[in-house]
């Protein structure tokens, strides 16, 4: 019998030791219903998002954190928690602390224009606000990473040149923040599905630019979503630049829902990371395959499934 299975059906049957009749029926059933707490602890550190169980737990982000960590995550993430005012900011990180849950990266609202593609004083001074807004959010969390999505491509300059000045800015905004220790991680994006347009798409495109820039606070994100439409071949690109990934995210292709719903085999890759003794944290950043309060704990079993000692 699976380990976790185990202690939880040991547990339960203990208590129903002494019942009889419609009383140890009742207290099956309610032992049945509550099945949704599980504090058993996850082998890697999933971080679901603060919504990704709002059917379940609420709209509040206290309350999801608190519904994260009885389910046996080790960790969360809230990619808009600089948006948020700066006392819930603190309140979640708190929150979080005495939870033992990780906070994952946060962004820093980079993308969408083109202000690191372009070699302009007015967009390197946008790019400086972000930096130093992203040092206010690390200093009430605690949070050391920031993730950057370099804009979209201008079609009027060679890509090329283009390459020069995300490199350049970046040199720049690492100089910002590498005092403080606030890592920039670089999200490559899919064109095909999501993203068309953005600069960034391809993992050995990332890679490239870290080492270009060659700063200790620069390294990139693999989604293996977005990487599975771009370019597949996931493993290998995990190991060929494993040196400079410093974040995960995942979701399952098509649909960009919970592993197991889709083509990728996750079983296989989060072996992949626990062999290593892979220890950061891998952001759920996906939706669910079926609706409801069922489908947000259809989620959880589907990491249960593939958690590497399943």
């Amino acid at each position: 019998m699976e380990r976790r299975n185990f202690i939880k059906n040991t547990a339960s049957g203990l208590a129903l030791v002494g019942l009889g009749g419609t009383a140890m029926a009742a207290a099956t059933a309610s032992v049945s219903s509550s099945s949704i707490s599980n504090k058993a602890k996850f082998t890697l550190k999933y971080a679901p998002t603060l919504g990704m169980f709002k059917l379940n737990a609420g709209n509040d982000p206290i309350d999801n954190l608190k519904f994260i960590a009885d389910q046996g995550f080790r960790a969360a993430y809230d990619l808009g928690i600089i948006d948020r005012p700066p006392a819930e900011q603190e309140k979640i990180a708190n929150e979080a602390r005495k939870l033992g849950l990780e906070l994952g990266q946060f962004s820093m609202r980079t993308a969408g224009g083109q202000q690191f593609v372009l070699d302009s004083q007015e967009n390197r001074d946008w790019l400086k606000q972000k930096m130093l807004a992203g040092l206010e959010v690390q200093k009430r969390t605690g949070i050391n990473k920031g993730l950057v999505v370099p804009g979209n491509v201008d079609a009027k300059l060679h890509l090329e040149y283009q390459t020069v000045n995300v490199i350049e800015n970046l040199r720049m905004c690492c100089d910002i923040v590498g005092n403080a220790g606030l890592v920039l991680v670089l999200e490559p994006l899919n064109t095909l599905v999501n993203h068309p347009g953005v600069f960034l798409q391809r993992t050995p495109q990332a890679k490239m630019i870290c080492v270009a820039v060659n700063h200790p606070c620069c390294k990139m994100v693999n989604d293996l979503y977005h990487q599975q439409i771009t370019e597949g071949n996931l493993i290998p690109n995990l190991e060929a630049c494993w040196d400079y990934i410093g974040s995960i995210h995942l979701g399952d292709n098509p649909g960009r829902n919970e592993p197991t719903s889709g083509e990728i085999n996750y079983k296989k890759i989060f072996q992949w990371f626990y062999d290593r003794k892979y220890n950061e944290v891998i952001s759920c950043e996906h939706g669910q395959s079926k609706p409801g309060k069922e489908g947000e704990l259809a989620i959880i079993q589907a990491y249960r499934e593939v958690d590497p000692e399943a």
